[in-house]
Order: structure tokens, then sequence, then C-alpha cells
């Protein structure tokens, strides 16, 4: 068919979010960031955009969770304004990166890549290798983002679609637990090789329940991540856990990863307030029990529920010092001890470790006080990426914005 192939399809829908979405306009001017820092809309009406990249043209991919196909922007003029968008494909995923020679993304059971030319740009009419395939995805955490090492390793989370690895209509944890064959961790990939599958790769780490936010470390060589931790202790166990303890435990954990590394999960968890690892109650703990000698300590703990979902180590230039090769964390979600949530982290670093606490970098993203709500959620921080010129650009998935945050100097 002419009139309606697959890429009038895509644009039709594509104009049709955009449609549903026009009423709802973003305003940058409510988003809280330091003093010297400044943010706006680099671009609106976009779906449901997860993580993204910059391509070393400047362009800009957009992966999405709900809408087909990736999004292209454009500044063609370069006066920082976008001025050209294009659908790439038809898959729906999160996982997004540009280096030199392809641009790679990830639905939610495979990877791909495209080939980019001398300048950086993706040919029209290019159909995408499959690096990686047949990824498990029970619908249910089944994101599979990634990212790549100076060699073109490939590091791809496999969540758990099982919060605890609960036995069904059962208060018990299955022993061992079986998800952790193929997913609830880390796997590498060698990101050369095309049509590979679960088998060819090697599971880099484990016991890890969900690991949407990662990045690879220039500085230390090595791999970071921050882990949606498990919930529902007092649903399940009430003998044990009041619902405040619920509500507040168990921390969302930062590791550093070494190949064979093991964080815990679902036989651990860790208690932010204790600083302890301790047994999650499907396999004999009481909130009082601690284990996990086997389990590496995280570098970092946050509160629960905040939903990390992207990670992201500062390389550019233009922000202060302080924040050079820090850490920033896109938090999705809303913690119950700290009233508070939707905002984006800073971690400052020494010598490749955290130093110091944790702050909130850029807040009020939801755009109503979560303490005493006066009506919905506005925007939810998902995706992170630098700028050519050292900005910083944040996805939001809930009302299909990109913000670019700068700095004066």
């Amino acid at each position: 068919m002419k009139i309606i192939n697959k890429k009038s399809l895509l644009s039709l829908s594509f104009l049709i979010s955009i449609t549903l979405l026009s009423h709802a306009q973003s305003n940058p001017s409510q988003i809280i960031v330091p003093k010297g820092f400044s943010v706006s809309v680099l671009a609106e009406d976009l779906g449901s955009p997860r993580h993204l990249t910059v391509a070393k043209n400047g362009d800009i991919y957009v992966n999405r969770k709900a809408d087909k196909g990736l999004v292209l922007l454009k500044d063609n003029s370069g006066d920082g304004i976008i001025d050209e968008r294009k659908i790439i494909g038809e898959e729906v995923g999160t996982g997004v990166l540009a280096n030199d020679r392809y641009l790679y993304f990830s639905s939610n059971t495979s990877i791909y890549r495209y080939e980019l030319d001398e300048n950086y740009n993706l040919p029209e009419g290019q159909e995408p290798d499959k690096i990686v395939g047949g990824l498990i995805d029970n619908g249910r955490d089944n994101a599979k983002p990634f990212v790549m090492d100076d060699s073109e390793n490939l590091y791809v989370t496999i969540g758990s679609w099982n919060d605890p690895c609960r036995a069904e209509n059962s208060g018990k944890g299955m022993m061992p637990c079986p998800i952790l064959k193929e997913a609830g961790g880390i796997w590498k990939f060698n990101g050369r090789i095309l049509n590979q599958s679960l088998s060819t790769g090697t599971r880099y780490a484990t016991g890890l329940k969900n690991a949407v936010a990662i990045d690879w470390n220039t500085e230390t060589n090595s791999l970071f991540t921050v882990v949606h931790g498990r919930g529902q202790f007092h649903d399940f166990y009430p003998q044990y856990y009041t619902a405040k303890q619920s509500a507040e435990l168990p921390a969302e954990a930062m590791y550093e990863l070494k190949k064979g590394d093991n964080a815990g999960w679902p036989y651990i968890y860790y208690d932010q307030f204790k600083k302890k690892k301790m047994v999650a109650p499907e396999y004999g703990g009481d909130g009082k029990k601690t284990g996990g000698d086997d389990a590496i300590d995280p570098v970092m703990a946050f509160p629960a529920h905040l939903g990390p979902n992207d990670l992201l180590f500062y390389t550019g230039d233009l922000f202060p010092k302080k924040y050079q090769n820090g850490a920033f964390i896109a938090f999705h979600g809303q913690s119950p001890e700290l009233k508070k949530g939707y905002f984006v982290a800073f971690v400052p670093f020494k010598n490749g470790k955290p130093k110091g606490k944790w702050e909130i970098f850029a807040d009020n993203f939801a755009g109503v006080d979560l303490a005493n709500p006066s009506g919905p959620i506005q925007h939810r921080p998902c995706g992170l990426a630098i700028g050519l010129n050292g900005e910083l650009y944040v996805s939001d998935d809930l009302n299909g914005t990109i913000f670019k945050i700068e700095y004066k100097k």
C-alpha cells in the first residue's frame, strides 16, 4: 500500500500522541535547580520517552516504552532549538546508545544496532542488525537497559518479574530462586557479534532485582548500577513489619560491580537505617536477622521506592568542578520516608568512590507538594544524557518532555 505504509502509520500514531498530550504543556520554571543553573524545554509531546543518547554530531535519539519507534531530534540550525523530528523503526523499549559507528537500542527482548555514516548521521532505509534476541519478557520489569565499555562489550539488565521470588500462593521464597538463571542480574555480550542469545552471553553480576539505572564509569573502568528494591513486607509479613517499615524499606542501593558479583536478591535486602544486609522474610528473615555474607555491600543507599531509572556519570566540562565525574540519578518514583520524589539526585565522587552525602539536584518535576498533593503528577524523570556542550538532558516519560539543564559560567 502506498497511501498508508508502515512509515505513514508510525507518523500518524506520533501525531495522534501529540494531539492527546498537547493540552499538558511543560513549565520548566517549576523545576528547582542550584544557583547558576537554568532549565528549559528541549522537546515536548514525545509520548513515553525512556533513555536517550546524544550522537557525536549532536543528534538526540530517544527510546520509548509505549510508543513505537525511536525518536530522532535534530537541531539543524545550531541555535539550540529542535527543528526536525523523525520516527525510526517500530520497536518499543528503554535502552539507547550512540558511539562512533553505531546507534544501539533495545526492545523488551532484544538489542539492535544501526550503522551511522562518517558524519554520525543515520542513513535512510536501513534495517537494524540484531545483536541479542530472545531475552525473557514476562510483562513486568521487562526493560532491557544497557551500557557499553571501551572494548564494545554490552552489559544488559534483565529484571525479575517476581518481586521476592516468592512461590505462587505461598509466603515462602523459592530456594534456590529459579529466576536467577535467566533474570535478576546483568549479562555481558560481545557488541560486535550478531544474532546472540542469552546462552551466548555471560552472567556478569547476579542478585539484582531490576537494575534499570546503569552506567559505565570511565574513570574506574567499571560498571555501576542503582537497583529497584523489592516491596510488600507488611502485606505478607505483618508479624515482622509495620506498614511504616514496609513503606520505608528496603533501600534503593547503588553498587559497583565486578565480574561474578552477587548483590544478594532475593535472599537478602539492604536496610538503610540499620546499614546492614538483612535476610528476606521469604527466606527465614524476621526484620532483625542479618545475612548475606557472600553478597557485596552497596556503595551508597537511598530511600525506598524512589525508582532509580537512569544513572549517568558526568563527563562534561560545563558544570562546576564538584560535578565532574560524579553521578546523576533519575528517580522515577516517590519516597514515603522523604515525602518527596520525581527528582534528579547527584552523588559526588572522589577517586572513583562516592564521597559525602547525596543531594537532590533538580527537584519538583512532580509540580505538586507530595506531602499534601493538590493535583496529578506532571513529570517523572526517567533518562539522562550529556549534550555536546556539557548540558544535561532529562527525559520525562509521563508527559513526553525532554528538559535541558545548563550552567552559566
